[in-house]
């Protein structure tokens, strides 16, 4: 089989090499899955659970592990690796408990003299595909539910960020059973031939373009998008005082590498210009400090690159990325606020993924929701005023799937998130997302045959 070789974003040195799956390897991970789904089904959903808790419990044990493997492939911070590691393992508790406490649909005499109730079923074999933003917990995103409904799960991570992934499916393999959840590494292709492989559905975070494809090949079987966010911010010009240093702390978090992440900022009447300037220098404050993380990659670092080169900007502002001598040829690169762009600049319609806002301004909030609807994602957004009428009147008119008010990336299990528009189909965290790996089926029954 041949491999793909793996770089350290903080230094973009070769740190090692991992296999690149092919079409063999793709149908022997499904059959195995395919083989574990009777059994995996079968437990009682105590069982299930039980497993799933000892799971998380392997997690924590081996925090310091997987805090390892999370940082040879992304660059991040350890403590923000460690927090991640944690919210991994919160994830599997949290659908553990979620499928032993579910409610469903009408069951009793719904039809005279007939008895009907609906039954829950996985569909069976989940390939779950995920980025390399959040490796392991994108992975438990996707995983967690899947298994708690009673799939078993191939799993594709990204081809930069392998390393958890195989860990935590060694994890699986002796505390769930073999063959429920398995990983699986390679490229691009690996990934098309497993969507087009023998599963029942499919689970993908990662950008437009991709779910686009995934849809493509997906055909009729059931299909979970997380996609890219491009998230609007709406400023009005009564915002909290710390409005400025909240959204600089959102978008230096993971190096920008957030789908919903903030990126295009709104300001709202007031002084447009005051706005921008405190802005940057509560960018360039948070930059100069201890390292934020890399860009994960050659690609993101040429994204970056392309649209913020070439946005034509009315005022920019960039700060300073500290590394030490070692990481200066990694994939660094600075946080920056590009403000006035027209409204057809790259930088506004497609995603940077990187720690960069845009600014724009809009006369009142009319205009603003406009501006804030005018690119096709639709994820997540936040609304900042100290006048809670004005921030809940603009969270229910904006076009999205997850809407904060005075904060962003304020997420946990019990919340859903997901995108409409082109930031994808289906839901993610709490228990809406067990639906997204279940089909219902009636049974009805007529008792005047019983008798």
């Amino acid at each position: 089989m041949s491999t793909l070789e793996l770089l350290d974003p903080r230094t973009g040195a070769v740190r090692g090499r991992s296999p690149d799956g092919g079409a063999h390897e793709v149908a022997a991970a499904v059959a195995e899955a395919r083989t574990a789904t009777g059994a995996w089904e079968g437990l009682t959903v105590r069982e299930r659970a039980r497993r799933l808790l000892r799971l998380a419990d392997r997690i924590e044990e081996q925090a310091a592990l997987y805090v390892r493997l999370e940082q040879a492939g992304t660059g991040k911070p350890r403590q923000q690796a460690l927090d991640e590691v944690g919210l991994a393992a919160d994830l599997f508790r949290f659908y553990a408990g979620a499928a032993r406490a579910e409610t469903g649909p009408a069951a009793g005499a719904l039809i005279d003299g007939h008895e009907s109730w609906v039954r829950w079923e996985p569909c069976g074999v989940v390939a779950a595909i995920v980025p390399w933003n959040y490796p392991l917990l994108m992975a438990a995103w996707r995983c967690a539910p899947a298994l708690a409904a009673g799939n078993t799960v191939v799993l594709k991570p990204a081809e930069s960020t392998p390393d958890s992934a195989r860990r935590l499916a060694e994890d699986a393999a002796e505390l769930l059973g073999p063959g429920v959840l398995n990983a699986l590494t390679g490229g691009r292709e690996c990934g098309r031939a497993l969507v087009e492989a023998e599963v029942d559905a499919i689970a993908f975070t990662g950008s437009v373009v991709g779910g686009q494809d995934v849809s493509r090949r997906a055909g009729v079987r059931r299909v979970s998008l997380e996609l890219g966010g491009n998230c609007p911010v709406l400023v009005f010009a009564d915002a909290p005082g710390r409005t400025w240093e909240a959204l600089a702390d959102a978008v230096t978090y993971n190096a920008g590498q957030s789908c919903a992440g903030p990126s295009r900022v709104v300001t709202i009447g007031g002084d447009h210009t005051e706005a921008v300037e405190r802005l940057a220098a509560a960018l360039t404050a948070r930059s100069a400090g201890p390292g934020f993380g890399p860009l994960n990659n050659p690609a993101q670092a040429e994204r970056y690159d392309r649209l913020v080169g070439k946005a034509e900007a009315g005022f920019r502002a960039t700060g300073g990325v500290t590394v030490t001598e070692s990481e200066t040829g990694g994939f660094w690169r600075p946080a920056c606020v590009l403000a006035d762009l027209p409204g057809d600049d790259p930088a506004i319609r497609e995603e940077v993924f990187a720690p960069v806002l845009t600014v724009q301004h809009a006369a009142d909030v009319d205009a603003a929701l406009r501006l804030a609807a005018s690119v096709p994602q639709a994820l997540a957004a936040s609304v900042w005023t100290r006048d809670i009428d004005s921030g809940l009147r603009a969270a229910r008119a904006l076009r999205a799937g997850e809407v904060w008010v005075n904060c962003h990336l304020a997420q946990t299990a019990e919340l859903p998130h997901g995108g409409r528009a082109d930031s994808g189909t289906g839901t993610d965290l709490s228990v809406l997302a067990l639906a997204e790996y279940r089909r219902p089926k009636t049974v009805t029954v007529d008792l005047s045959l019983t008798r």
